[in-house]
């Protein structure tokens, strides 16, 4: 897999918004993707140094249309440590 294919998005949420103070970035992963995949994907993509990678599998969420009911997508979201010494990863452009 290319490394674009396996980073789909950065997960923007209150939570994972609180952890880019200590240089932890969140982001949702192809389901498939191994912990050194995603490593390497992430330092390929924006020129980091990663220390650290929690990889959690999210199951899909019970939804119900009146009575219809189904499940939402699963997915695969990897939580990125960069170490000290690397550049920070900007996730929204500065204008």
């Amino acid at each position: 897999m290319d490394a674009r294919d396996i980073i789909l998005r950065p997960v923007i949420t209150e939570a994972s918004m609180a952890g880019l103070d200590n240089k932890r970035y969140t982001f949702d992963v192809d389901t498939r993707a191994t912990k050194t995949q995603v490593k390497s994907a992430i330092e390929e993509i924006f020129e980091v140094k990663v220390t650290k990678i929690n990889v959690a599998n999210v199951k899909g969420k019970l939804k119900r249309q009146g009575r219809f009911s189904g499940y939402t997508k699963k997915r695969k979201k990897a939580i990125v440590t960069l170490s000290a010494d690397s550049k920070e990863i900007q996730l929204f452009t500065e204008e």
